[in-house]
């Protein structure tokens, strides 16, 4: 049985709830309960949802450093100086070709030993290779019956010489033996003069010649090997050696069409080693090329250098610098003030005490006395650290 007291409130509820401020408030219950539904799904998605990445602070940016004794960093101005206008080029170096010479062998035939090879230092008159020739064996034989012909003709020019006294035989028959006799020494004078280009000594006859070195230098080519052939042919030879007379050598360089007004005949040149960076040597122009490369747009540049101690070896990579004829005023500051960081160049400049800001620069050339060229990023009489690069170490510690 129904209890009569809730009935009676459930009906006073529906009594009411037909009211306008009723229904209003069932409205603002409804919309609370709305927002807390999507409420509830946005945290449950930031909870399935991976983290997000912080932000990244680029440091590099930031050029600005601070030490705690500035005194360790002591300060130079940039000063204004005149400089000459400089050209930097690549070259190699090659041999001089005046100082080159083969070494031949006249005789053609087989090397039965050699006795230096590429790369060796020979002096002067040093025997180089031995060759076994079939034309030494022809002009030995070409030279004994040259010498057998002069013998006879002298002793048929001596007897009709004495008929010819005795009136036995006449002056035409003398005359003969006179022009054969003549006939005879010229030709036993060839057969030696033959021989003798050989390289044979007439004296001790032999089928093998020795060839000997016309110069002293450094075997630059080598042609030939022990048992390999020799001499010369209608073909033409390179020679079966070739010695260099290294103390004069060439850098040849490539410049560029637009560069050539900056480079002359007879001025000199800065030669700069990759192998030897602190030594420098100067060499003369000796010639510019008159044929340009039609794909790289360059001449080829020759420069005559002394190399007394063969400092220079064949096929090193060099730079060149020429000079210019005009100097300009600009600033420098030491090489020790330039610091040399991901292919840029920088200075530092105080901002207070102990505070330090970098500033990129835009570098030129090498200076007289340790200094650089400073093209910009600097102006005459700021004053920069003379140490960037303790001061860059100290301030990464």
């Amino acid at each position: 049985m129904a209890n009569p007291r809730v009935g009676r409130a459930a009906k006073k509820m529906l009594m009411s709830a037909s009211t306008p401020s009723f229904r209003a408030v069932w409205a603002v219950a409804a919309l609370l309960a709305l927002q807390g539904c999507h409420g509830k799904e946005a945290n449950r998605e930031a909870a399935e949802a991976p983290p997000s990445t912080p932000a990244v602070v680029d440091a590099s940016n930031d050029n600005s450093v601070h030490v705690a004794q500035p005194q360790r960093f002591p300060l130079t101005a940039a000063v204004s100086r005149s400089v000459f206008d400089t050209l930097n080029v690549t070259g190699v170096v090659q041999p001089d070709v005046s100082r080159e010479v083969p070494v031949l062998s006249i005789a053609n035939g087989r090397v039965t030993a050699l006795h230096v090879g590429l790369g060796n230092t020979v002096r002067k008159g040093q025997l180089v290779m031995d060759v076994q020739s079939p034309d030494v064996a022809q002009a030995f034989l070409s030279y004994q019956t040259a010498l057998a012909n002069e013998q006879l003709a002298k002793t048929t020019l001596t007897r009709d010489q004495l008929l010819y006294d005795k009136g036995a035989i006449a002056k035409s028959l003398l005359d003969i033996a006179e022009n054969g006799e003549a006939d005879a020494r010229a030709a036993q004078v060839a057969a030696e003069q033959e021989l003798r280009i050989l390289g044979v000594n007439k004296d001790h006859p032999s089928d093998t010649v020795h060839v000997y070195a016309p110069i002293s230098g450094i075997i630059v080519s080598q042609n030939t090997t022990a048992a390999g052939a020799a001499g010369i042919s209608f073909a033409g030879s390179a020679g079966s050696l070739t010695i260099a007379d290294l103390s004069h050598v060439w850098v040849v360089c490539d410049v560029y069409e637009n560069d050539l007004a900056s480079v002359h005949l007879g001025e000199a040149a800065d030669i700069r080693l990759s192998a030897y960076a602190d030594k420098v040597r100067t060499g003369t122009i000796s010639d510019i090329g008159a044929i340009l490369d039609p794909a790289l747009r360059t001449a080829k540049v020759r420069i005559q250098v002394q190399n007394p101690d063969n400092l220079l070896h064949i096929g090193m990579f060099a730079t060149a610098t020429f000079h210019g004829a005009r100097a300009h005023n600009a600033v420098a500051v030491p090489g020790t003030a330039v610091l040399h960081l991901h292919d840029r160049d920088y200075v530092y400049l105080p901002t207070g005490t102990g505070d330090y800001r970098r500033v990129v620069i835009r570098s030129g050339q090498a200076l007289p006395g340790g200094a650089v060229e400073v093209l910009s990023g600097l102006s005459e009489g700021q004053q920069v650290v003379s140490n960037a690069l303790e001061l860059q170490n100290t301030a990464g510690q």
